[in-house]
Order: C-alpha cells, then sequence, then structure tokens
C-alpha cells in the first residue's frame, strides 16, 4: 500500500475518533453544570472541558468567558479550531476524497452524508439546536462510519492502519475525559466522596456510555478508584486505556507479520501495554491521576509520531 493512502486512511479513523471526543467533552460539561453550586467555591465545569481538550488558550482568545454556548461553538461548529467537531468531519471526508478507491462504497457514503449533514446543522438556528442533540447527532454518524467500515471493509494493511488510527485517537480521548475530572475543583477538599463528587464522576461514565458496562462489572457502587480501574486498566471496558493499546499494538503486529518486518512503532506499543499490564491502580492514584494521564497522553503522542515516521514518511525504524 502507498504510504499517503495509509496515511489518509489513519487520519479518518482519528479524526471520526476525534470528532467522537468533542461531543463526549460537552456532554460531560453539560452534566456537571446541571449542578446547583450549593458549596460555594469555584465551579468551572466548561473551563475544565477546554483545559482537557488542549484548546484553552485558543479558546480564550476568541471567545473569552467560557460559557456554554462558546463552549459548544468552539467544540461543534468552529472551522478555526482543527479539532472541532465539523472541522473533524470535513478533514475526515477529504481524506476519504483523496484515497476514495480505497474505500468502499458504504464508507464513503457514510463520510459523505456527515459532512453535508453537519452543513445543514451549522446552518440552522442555533435556539433550536440543543447540547444534547449534537452530542447525539455525533455519536450515531461516528458509529455509523466505523459499523460501515467493520462492516465493509477488507482485512488487509489498510483496515489495519485504519484501526491504528483509531484505537490511538482513543486512547488519547479517554484520557483527556478522565482528566476533566481532575480539572473540575470541588469547593472544599471534604467534599471528595460526596454526592457532588461522586455525581461528577457517575457523569463521566454516562458520557462514556460505559455505566451499564461499569454496573456489570464493579455492581453499583462507583468509588473513584473503581472508575479509574474500569477506565484504565480494565481489558473488558472497550474505552479502556489497556483496551485501546492493545487494539493499537494488534494492529501494529499484523503489519509486521505481512510485511515481515518489526519495526521501533511496535518495540514502543509492547512497551506501553506492558506498562499499563503490570500497573495496580493504587500507583495511579499514588503517582496522581493527572500526572499519570499526563504521561499517557505524552506516551501515545509519541506512539503516533512513531508510526507516522516509520509508515508514512518511510525514515528507518
Amino acid at each position: 500500500m502507498l504510504s499517503r493512502t495509509a496515511e489518509s486512511l489513519y487520519w479518518i479513523a482519528r479524526h471520526v475518533e476525534r470528532a467522537e471526543t468533542n461531543a463526549r467533552l460537552l456532554e460531560v460539561g453539560a452534566r456537571n453544570a446541571l449542578l446547583p453550586n450549593t458549596g460555594g467555591g469555584y465551579r468551572n465545569e466548561w473551563d475544565s472541558v477546554l483545559l482537557a481538550s488542549g484548546t484553552k488558550a485558543a479558546f480564550d482568545a476568541k471567545f473569552g468567558a467560557a460559557v456554554e454556548r462558546n463552549v459548544e461553538t468552539h467544540l461543534f461548529f468552529d472551522r478555526d479550531n482543527p479539532g472541532s467537531v465539523a472541522s473533524c468531519i470535513a478533514t475526515a471526508r477529504e481524506n476519504g476524497r483523496i484515497v476514495r478507491t480505497a474505500l468502499t462504497s458504504q464508507v464513503w457514503d457514510a463520510l459523505n452524508t456527515a459532512f453535508q449533514e453537519v452543513q445543514d446543522i451549522a446552518r440552522t438556528e442555533r435556539s433550536a439546536l440543543a447540547t444534547s442533540d449534537l452530542v447525539e447527532w455525533t455519536l450515531r454518524t461516528c458509529a455509523l462510519i466505523r459499523g460501515a467500515g467493520l462492516a465493509t471493509q477488507l482485512r488487509n494493511d489498510g483496515y489495519d492502519f485504519t484501526n491504528i488510527g483509531h484505537y490511538l485517537e482513543r486512547a488519547d480521548s479517554t484520557a483527556r475525559l478522565l482528566d476533566v475530572k481532575y480539572y473540575v475543583l470541588l469547593p472544599q477538599v471534604s467534599m471528595v466522596g460526596s454526592g457532588l463528587d461522586n455525581y461528577q464522576w457517575r457523569s463521566l461514565l454516562r458520557a462514556l456510555s460505559a455505566q451499564r458496562a461499569f454496573n456489570w462489572v464493579y455492581g453499583g457502587e462507583a468509588t473513584p478508584k473503581k472508575i479509574v480501574d474500569f477506565l484504565v486498566l480494565n481489558r473488558q471496558a472497550p474505552r479502556s486505556l489497556s483496551t485501546s493499546v492493545d487494539g493499537a499494538l494488534h494492529h501494529l503486529e499484523r503489519l509486521a507479520r505481512g510485511y515481515g518486518k518489526s519495526t521501533v512503532a511496535q518495540t514502543r506499543a509492547r512497551a506501553l501495554v506492558a506498562d499499563l499490564s503490570e500497573l495496580p491502580v493504587d500507583d495511579i492514584f499514588e503517582e496522581g491521576l493527572h500526572e499519570f494521564l499526563t504521561r499517557f497522553i505524552r506516551s501515545v503522542a509519541d506512539l503516533g509520531e512513531t508510526v507516522s515516521t516509520v509508515y508514512f514518511r518511510g525514515e528507518p525504524g
């Protein structure tokens, strides 16, 4: 497969997953903002979403106040933000157009329809658009695109590059969504474990479509340690960090077998999988959840850069 074709397939998957991440970030912020501020102190639900997305500086420069409508515009509609839902769908569709012959008609139709629909949404009167409707549309549309690929694409190297992009972006997105909880400051330290604290953790599970799956595994009691264990270490959880890096490694190993050569990309993916495999949840809290997630996000970015260097730019690996 040509490197430019592989790269386009990889970035289609990453941008579709990134669009979904921004929708889930909006849902986390909207759910947390519903709680009344009865405890005093500083409540920064929308600031937390922007910080976790990594786009707060760009948002502040353009919008200023972090209120729901502005954050919604930034994360869903703003074409100046390359990570917004509208920008991600447009970029995914453009990459699909470039490699049209490598996509089945079902995948191309799903991408093209998503692009047309997001343009229609952007032309709709904003007062008629609820945040929940934007989130629901994005989740449904991204699932349709991924489902079309799973059902119709050949299981060749293009399929592997698509899934490597999907799993690396999902690892990054779950870490960022989990980091939102770090940025939401409780009024007092004594409120750790309170109803407000527990609601914020539950909101995270709901935003990740993981509440029922969590209950199946851990029962009804949702503690921070159990939620972090589920979203970081549990390989039954489809969006956990462990599941995501395992998936990326699986498809990198398929490439190594298919091409008859292992590279530094496989080595780094194996190291990342091994680190999570041997990590107790207590060690995450001992290090600090935010510090652990920051380090993990950096490791995923390094692995993504390695994949680009080895497979797309053809540099020695």
